[in-house]
């Protein structure tokens, strides 16, 4: 190096100052085609996954400072920039022979270069039109969520209020059974027997209690329960009352009145006791009388003690449930 002329020398400098820039540029380039890469993988992750783009842009963020600490390292790091200029002024000779070479590339280099960087400039704003597209998806999603969390707010307050509703009627229907199983205690399990099914208190008389066989009229002693528990109905304005009478299967041998067959005896009998409780001060609007003939026994038609069963009459008992209906009319409407 020595023995070079002053010119040669300047030439080399030239030379070295020129190629620098080059380098520079390539790793600019490369970075540029990571970067290209890392967008392209992140669209594509985008496009299958919508819900993960979130996660997706702060993965970028983290690659990005991650490089940018890279950046920072690779400058502060005068080692290696001595390597690499020992590396050029050992290549001094070689980028002697190829600078004519270069210079005659060197345009059409650049122009590909061009091309390339207009690419991935279309690239990344076409990139950053789909994320700006995906972030308004991503807004109206979650306005849609919070949509479906006051719809489902709202809905558990109703739920809270049918569940409330629904507690204070089996408060009540228990309530009511108490104070019919008090009424009545005088009375064999035989003859009387109470209790709740359905959310409805049943009363349920025997055939002994209340009626000869074949007669649809009243003993003196089912009066009395009769009247007792019309008594107690008088301070229970809420509960409706229904009359159902039952019979066993036995036919009619021949007609007794105006009595052809079971229904007929049902029919008689359930209006007979709900004439009786109307007479004992229960509001008529309150009671209905129904007969359900021999067809739904409790026991199976097989022995007199089972046909002695399904010979009975049952006082159904069935607190209003104004305020329940009140809030399921007020569900439907909502929906």
């Amino acid at each position: 190096m020595k023995n070079l002329s002053p010119a040669a020398l300047v030439l080399g400098a030239l030379l070295a100052s020129a190629a620098l820039p080059g380098c520079v540029a390539s790793k600019k380039y490369d970075d540029l085609r990571a970067r290209q890469a890392s967008t392209e993988q992140a669209k594509t992750e985008a496009e299958r996954q919508n819900r993960k783009a979130v996660a997706e842009l702060q993965k970028a963020s983290e690659e990005l400072s991650r490089l940018r600490l890279q950046n920072r390292r690779l400058t502060d790091d005068s080692t290696e920039t001595g390597r690499n200029l020992a590396r050029t002024r050992q290549l001094y000779d070689q980028l002697t022979d190829s600078y004519d070479r270069l210079l005659k590339n060197s345009d059409r280099t650049l122009a590909n270069k061009t091309t390339d960087y207009n690419k991935v400039a279309q690239d990344l704003a076409r990139r950053e039109a789909e994320l700006g597209e995906l972030d308004q998806s991503l807004k109206k999603s979650r306005a849609d969520i919070d949509r479906l969390n006051q719809d489902l707010t709202a809905r558990e307050a109703k739920l809270g209020e049918l569940q409330k509703a629904l507690a204070e009627k089996d408060r009540a229907v228990d309530a009511l059974r108490n104070s019919v199983s008090n009424a009545l205690r005088g009375y064999k399990g035989t003859e009387l027997q109470v209790e709740m099914r359905n959310g409805k208190v049943y009363v349920s008389l025997s055939e002994q209690l209340l009626f000869k066989t074949g007669s649809t009229k009243v003993d003196p002693k089912g009066q009395e329960a009769l009247r007792q528990l019309a008594t107690l109905l008088q301070q229970q304005p809420d509960v409706n009352v229904v009359v159902e009478g039952h019979t066993d299967n036995v036919p009619f041998s021949r007609a007794v009145g105006s009595m052809t067959d079971n229904w007929d005896l049902s029919v008689l009998r359930a209006t007979e006791i709900a004439r009786l409780l109307t007479a004992g001060g229960v509001a008529p609007e309150r009671v209905t009388a129904s007969g359900r003939s021999q067809y739904v026994p409790v026991a199976p038609n097989t022995t007199a003690e089972s046909k002695a069963l399904n010979r009975r009459t049952e006082i159904i008992l069935t607190p209003k449930l104004n305020e329940l209906f009140k809030i399921l009319d007020s569900n439907s409407a909502g929906k």
